[in-house]
């Protein structure tokens, strides 16, 4: 079963911990110094936020998080069949878990990633710069790869 995911950039993670604590009914399943995750399942999300070096006030990017490889398949086929630039990042480190991953952003800049994750990792991870796949993504926002400064179509 996916799950949507959505990652916010904020200045006080303490605060923004109480009031996401209180505004889903539950405490964060991680803590970090510098980033907090949710996995809730009413509504089914997973909603992390990050402060410092990590993050850019506001939505950093959305997402869709699978549970199996085959549904990674399926999602990775839509975002082909999407007719926009896609970057299969692969395996990486980010947010504290070992993913596999892929990005692409809509029409307007809305940056998207697709991933599985498949395990914890110690550290946050790499952080590159989002600005390389959209002109809407903030300079040294978490987690995308940067893309080819020309990138080419997935299909063709």
């Amino acid at each position: 079963m996916k799950r949507l995911h959505v990652h916010v950039g904020v200045t006080d993670l303490d605060s923004s911990i109480g009031f996401y604590s209180t505004l889903f009914g539950a405490k964060p399943t991680v803590t970090k110094q510098d980033y907090a995750k949710w996995m809730l399942e009413d509504p089914r999300v997973n909603f992390a936020i990050s402060s410092g070096n990590h993050a850019a006030t506001g939505i950093e990017h959305l997402g869709i998080q699978v549970e199996t490889g085959e549904e990674l398949s399926e999602v990775y086929g839509r975002l082909k069949a999407a007719d926009r630039p896609v970057l299969e990042e692969g395996a990486t480190t980010c947010c504290y878990a070992k993913s596999e991953k892929s990005w692409i952003a809509d029409p307007d800049g809305v940056v998207w990633e697709a991933f599985l994750t498949n395990g914890e990792a110690t550290v946050y991870g790499d952080s590159p710069a989002l600005e390389a796949l959209s002109a809407n993504a903030a300079e040294g926002a978490c987690c995308a790869p940067a893309m080819p400064a020309k990138a080419v179509s997935c299909c063709g």
